[in-house]
Order: structure tokens, then sequence, then C-alpha cells
């Protein structure tokens, strides 16, 4: 065999085992995002951000495994307060310390775009809502630089208009909450997912079902 076709050989050899791998990955990646859309305990979504975790060790130049996983903790701090404000920072600080650090894992790898923009708004909002009367000064605008920041970065994100959506339905009239708005802001952000193409398969798609959970609540 000369080397031409030894090279030709080996290059045919290569391209398919990192196809194999990178559908490996593509599959284990989609399973857990499906996954998402049925989870609603602090449990499965501990679950959830452990499964990311494990193959973003294993994918360790790939982000969105850490992306996820960091949604994944943000979520499942969420679940600590079971709908109330403050009286919860102690069990929900280090899961908004661990999405933190995962989310800078995945910025490190992909920068920051308008989705990393939108977890940080989130945690920003967990650590408030987990104490808001100690917190709110300070993480307040900073929550709202997140979402200004992604909505700069790419005003067509859908989950912009929830996020800013739940802000205005959660938040009392008297500190700047209402209602109607919120509603215009859901049905924006589902007018935004009608147009929305994610750039991959496993790109984030989250937050339709959830627009649409906020928009029985005016019925």
């Amino acid at each position: 065999m000369n080397n031409r076709i030894w090279m030709t050989t080996f290059l045919m050899i290569l391209c398919a085992g990192i196809q194999a791998q990178s559908d490996k990955y593509i599959s284990a990646m989609r399973e857990k995002v499906a996954m998402m859309e049925q989870t609603n305990s602090f449990e499965g979504w501990q679950q959830l951000a452990n499964g990311f975790e494990r193959i973003a060790e294993a994918e360790k130049k790939q982000w969105h495994p850490y992306y996820y996983a960091s949604l994944c903790r943000v979520m499942s701090g969420y679940m600590l307060g079971n709908g109330r404000m403050g009286g919860f920072a102690d069990k929900s600080d280090p899961e908004a310390d661990k999405a933190e650090e995962l989310l800078a894992k995945a910025v490190a790898i992909h920068g920051e775009d308008s989705e990393t923009w939108c977890i940080r708004k989130m945690i920003a909002t967990l650590r408030m809502s987990a104490d808001p009367m100690n917190r709110f000064q300070t993480l307040g605008p900073k929550a709202v630089e997140a979402l200004e920041m992604a909505k700069k970065l790419d005003p067509s994100n859908p989950r912009i208009y929830l996020l800013e959506g739940q802000d205005r339905f959660f938040t009392p009239e008297q500190f700047g909450g209402n209602k109607a708005e919120a509603k215009k802001l859901f049905e924006e952000c589902l007018l935004k997912f009608d147009a929305f193409r994610p750039a991959t398969a496993i790109d984030p798609q989250w937050g339709r079902s959830q627009a649409n959970y906020f928009l029985t609540q005016f019925k």
C-alpha cells in the first residue's frame, strides 16, 4: 500500500471515529434536553444537572452541557423556594454558586451571548428571591442589566420576553409589577418562538411551554 492510499485510509477511519463520537454526544444531549420539558421537581432538576455535568466532563470542549447544567442548577434552586419569597437562601445559594461555576465554563468555551446573559439574569433573580429584603438593592439592578445585555445581543431571543413577563407577573404592583404587561410579554415570547430557528438541534429552545402556561393564568 503506497503512502497516499495509506493516508487516505487512515483519514477515513479517523473521520468515521470522530463522527461516531459526535453522533453519540448529540444523541445523549438531545435525550437530556427533551427531559427538561417533563421536569418539575428539585430532585428531577438535580438529576438532569448531574447528567449534563457527566456529559460535560466527557466533552470538555463543548459548551452546551455546561450551559444546560447551569440552567438545571438554577431551576433546582427555584424549586427550593416553593413559590415563596425569602427564607431559603441557605439552601438555594449553593445551587446559585454551582450554576455560576458551570456557566463560567460554558462562557470560557463559547463566549458571552444572549443565552448566557439570560442564565445570569436567572441566577441573580434566584439569589434575590431567596432574601429580597437584604438583596434587592444590589441584585435587582444586576438582573435588569443581564436581561438588557441579552436583548442587546439578540432581541429575537424568545427567552428574554419570558423572563421579562415572569418579572412583571410575580412582582407586586407597588414595586413595578403589572399583570396586563406580563400577558403582553408572554404573547410576544410566543411570537418570537414562531420565528425562532435554533442554530443546532441542541441549542437552547426552552421557554415556549412556560409562556403557554402563564397565559393560561389569565383565562
